[in-house]
């Protein structure tokens, strides 16, 4: 600051050579093309990926606010619809009054049903999995097929395949006498059947396929096996089923896994709210097709292991909670922590 001359007032200072006029937007042109040399082109990441609102609406299977696909084909079933009217009709009208078919509860009794979220009834879980299956079949929108899954091409049995196999809807019972003998053989679980139902779904996503009469026994085959593995602690072979299905191949049962895997992406993952999802909706397409689960009086027993898994459910919810509290805090987050207590009401 002590100095008198500056160089911008020096009388002395350094001329000033006259600059040529340099266009500045081709210092800063974008370079579109991309040559070879380069190697591949790499799309953004942003303009790869799928927004939530479309992946909910074509992927039910791994997101837990969209809707299930048998339900949505169930509701959209004329028979349903008629026999919702009846049942609605009969429940309304007072001309001839009956016994109820159906149990409530009052104050001195409560009939509660032996299937929960966390452990359902076989029997019933698994006519509402294959009562789902059902309806996915009947009310298809198309004939897409791959040629693992064709019955014609890998059969599952000696017996000769009829000509019209492609075009004759199973029916509900057959297609649960088919299911019910795999899961009595190999001794699965209820929530294994979920599990399966979750895999089948997300296959006809993936791969954008249709389940009708000619793959739905090889596409159930596959999702039991998989849903097993991925679920049960104790997982059946691929040889235990060729022992129940007797004439299926150890080599055709492998391969099937395998597609099976290649087409979900190897996405075997099942979030429990994904399942939750389908536990209540399968309930309420058994309450839509009058396959109510069986109602019992609640008894001090029964009474007494729904308030141990309750307990056991908020002991885990406390550990949790410890666990998230004991987690690192940075030095920015030490100072102003709060820990209020809970109010009870």
């Amino acid at each position: 600051m002590g100095n008198t001359v500056s160089c911008c007032v020096s009388p002395e200072e350094s001329p000033k050579l006259p600059r040529q006029p340099v266009d500045r937007h081709e210092d800063y042109q974008i370079i579109t093309d991309v040559s070879d040399d380069t190697g591949p082109y790499l799309q953004h990441i942003s303009d790869r990926e799928v927004p939530d609102e479309l992946a909910q609406e074509s992927n039910p299977s791994d997101h837990a606010r969209a809707s299930t696909i048998f339900l949505c084909k169930s509701q959209t079933d004329s028979e349903l619809r008629d026999k919702r009217k009846s049942n609605h009709i009969n429940h309304v009208s007072h001309t001839s009054p009956g016994p109820l078919s159906k149990k409530y509860s009052s104050c001195s009794t409560i009939f509660i049903d032996d299937s929960t979220v966390s452990q359902p009834n076989l029997k019933s879980t698994i006519k509402c999995v294959t009562l789902a299956i059902y309806y996915h079949i009947k009310n298809r929108d198309s004939d897409r097929s791959l040629d693992i899954f064709d019955e014609k091409m890998h059969p599952l049995s000696r017996e000769q395949v009829p000509d019209n196999y492609s075009v004759m809807d199973p029916e509900h019972k057959l297609i649960y006498r088919f299911v019910r003998t795999l899961f009595s053989a190999a001794q699965l679980t209820a929530e294994c059947a979920i599990v399966t139902l979750v895999y089948l779904e997300r296959l006809l996503t993936y791969a954008e396929i249709d389940i009708c009469p000619c793959n739905w026994k090889r596409i159930v085959l596959g999702a039991i096996l998989l849903a097993s593995k991925v679920w049960d602690d104790q997982a059946v072979w691929n040889v235990d089923y060729c022992q129940i299905l007797k004439d299926i191949t150890v080599e055709d049962m492998n391969e099937m896994e395998r597609h099976f895997l290649e087409l979900l992406q190897f996405n075997i993952n099942v979030p429990a709210s994904v399942y939750a999802k389908y536990y209540f909706d399968l309930r309420s397409l058994a309450e839509d097709n009058n396959l109510l689960f069986p109602l019992e009086p609640l008894s001090n027993e029964r009474a007494q292991k729904l308030e141990a898994i309750s307990r056991l459910c908020e002991d885990k919810y406390k550990d949790l909670s410890r666990a998230a509290m004991r987690r690192s805090f940075s030095a920015d987050n030490l100072v102003g922590i709060r820990r209020s207590n809970a109010v009870l009401s």
